[in-house]
């Protein structure tokens, strides 16, 4: 399987990179960058040849597919023509930053069957899929609450490339990138939202949020929150699901209770085998033909909550979807 890397301007570009290039199915052929300089060093180091012009990797019949860890912005144009061009796709998250960018790109993978898998790694955890699992069980009851906190340091200890502040770039700030993991949880564990409400700072003065907190209301009543940021320190990734029978928690381990264990904590030794990697999943789509679990329904579900947040921060008033 031929890949070729789209852009190192993603922090987890490099990671996949070395992921793809350690399964002996896959062999790195080509690099792309919109910085022809970033390209070219890249290149080198992966040892295949730099190619300036995207299309011409599209046009190659010898690439099977891409990787997608260019700017966020460049998402809707490039992943559109990738799937018109029948190349199978990885990409980072989010798949696009409006929803008719989302869709338009869908419609074009399904048209053309390509395999094309988004990164969400949460979703791939063992312990994350025990709570995914209790939650749908009926021990915790009607989930009527759940709550995902996921934050670094990076804007407060400064290690975060100053192109991760670009609006443009990016589409936003905090929540598009780390609170992408909370969202699609969400959604994963609740469902489609009715509608959001945002509250988005900036502790460190940069253009874009380093702080933020949507609060997501559903049909049924429950309430999700979705809490990210980038301005903690020592705050483990957290995961709450509250139902009307019992509560679970995700916090350095998973515990649970509940009225089938008499409202006694269980702290839960014993995990399923998590699902595979989202890198492994495409490359066994592509080769085998097996389903994935992070596909372009997944990706266009997480746009759309994305959006609709953004837009209740900018109209400081609730939107609903």
């Amino acid at each position: 399987m031929n890949i070729a890397m789209i852009s190192s301007w993603h922090v987890h570009a490099r990671g996949y990179a070395n992921d793809f290039a350690a399964m002996p199915e896959c062999q790195i052929t080509a690099v792309w960058d919109e910085n022809e300089e970033a390209g070219k060093a890249w290149a080198a180091e992966l040892g295949c040849p730099f190619v300036a012009d995207y299309r011409a990797i599209l046009q190659d019949p010898a690439i099977d597919g891409i990787v997608m860890t260019a700017p966020t912005s460049m998402h809707g144009e490039m992943l559109l023509q990738a799937a018109v061009a029948g190349k199978h796709i990885f990409t980072e998250k989010v798949l696009a930053i409006t929803t008719e960018e989302a869709l338009a790109i869908a419609e074009a993978v399904k048209e053309a069957g390509v395999q094309f898998v988004i990164s969400f790694p949460h979703k791939c955890r063992a312990d994350l899929n025990f709570a995914k699992s209790m939650a749908a069980s009926g021990e915790l009851g009607q989930i009527t609450y759940a709550r995902v906190r996921n934050v670094h340091n990076g804007s407060s200890a400064n290690w975060l490339p100053d192109h991760f502040y670009d609006e443009e770039q990016c589409g936003g700030g905090a929540m598009m990138d780390l609170g992408a993991h909370p969202m699609y949880l969400l959604n994963w564990i609740l469902g489609q939202p009715k509608s959001v409400v945002s509250a988005f700072t900036k502790v460190t003065g940069r253009a874009v949020e380093d702080n933020a907190v949507s609060v997501l209301e559903y049909e049924n009543g429950a309430i999700g929150v979705s809490e990210t940021g980038f301005v903690a320190q020592d705050n483990p990734f957290t995961m709450e699901i509250c139902g009307t029978k019992g509560t679970l928690l995700v916090r350095d381990g998973v515990s649970y209770a509940s009225t089938e264990t008499d409202d006694k904590w269980v702290c839960v030794d014993t995990l399923p085998t998590a699902p595979a990697s989202p890198q492994r999943q495409w490359v066994d789509a592509v080769t085998k033909g097996t389903p994935v679990t992070v596909g372009i329904d997944e990706a266009v579900a997480l746009t759309v909550v994305m959006e609709g947040a953004y837009r209740a921060y900018q109209t400081e008033q609730r939107y609903s979807f």
